[in-house]
């Protein structure tokens, strides 16, 4: 009697036979089990874990409730009887694609985890470089800065009795800061009574 398995799942098969004319008046005994190694040696009915009895009017059975990613022995006999190798068949179950998408979505979510740190720390050496970069040149622009008033106040009056400013040393923030040096120094020159022409 020739056996097919098919639909095989992690859990499920479906198992079909031809029909055999000794059992027209009784049942089919489908008998399967886990640990068919052992089976070998001796088919005896008694030693299968699991035994369906389908009527005749039936040549397929659904098998539920298997083990993932496990080999089993079927046996297909007539009306109970101890089984042949011939009436056996020898097939495995599928794995748990379940724990299979599990594990493949944590992966994914591992990975997407370290791209977004690693592009964090990134940012971060970005930022944190470009901070120190503009503070070094903010503070070397404030030792450079303009000295139009210091340089006023030291020199004083020249002698055609106008203050000296020096040219082209004054980013745009030092000449302001150097226009309102002078309007101070006028204004103090104003109020000393020797306002320069």
């Amino acid at each position: 009697m020739p056996i097919a398995v098919y639909n095989v799942s992690a859990t499920s098969a479906r198992v079909s036979w031809p029909p055999s004319a000794g059992c027209l008046d009784t049942f089919y005994s489908v008998m399967y089990s886990p640990n068919w190694n052992s089976l070998l040696v001796a088919f005896k009915r008694k030693s299968f874990m699991h035994e369906e009895r389908i009527p005749v009017s039936q040549s397929a059975a659904h098998l539920a409730n298997l083990l993932p990613q496990t080999p089993y022995l079927l046996c297909v006999t007539c009306q109970a009887a101890n089984p042949v190798r011939e009436q056996c068949q020898v097939f495995g179950t599928l794995s748990d694609g379940g724990e299979g998408q599990d594990r493949a979505g944590w992966e994914l979510a591992t990975g997407a985890w370290l791209t977004c740190c690693l592009l964090l720390l990134v940012i971060a050496g970005v930022l944190l470089w470009g901070c120190l970069h503009g503070g070094c040149a903010a503070r070397a622009g404030g030792r450079k800065g303009c000295s139009v008033v210091t340089d006023a106040v030291r020199s004083g009056a020249s002698s055609s009795g106008r203050l000296y400013t020096p040219r082209g040393s004054c980013d745009n923030g030092g000449q302001r800061g150097g226009q309102r040096g002078l309007h101070e120094l006028r204004t103090l020159a104003r109020l000393s009574g020797s306002e320069p022409a």
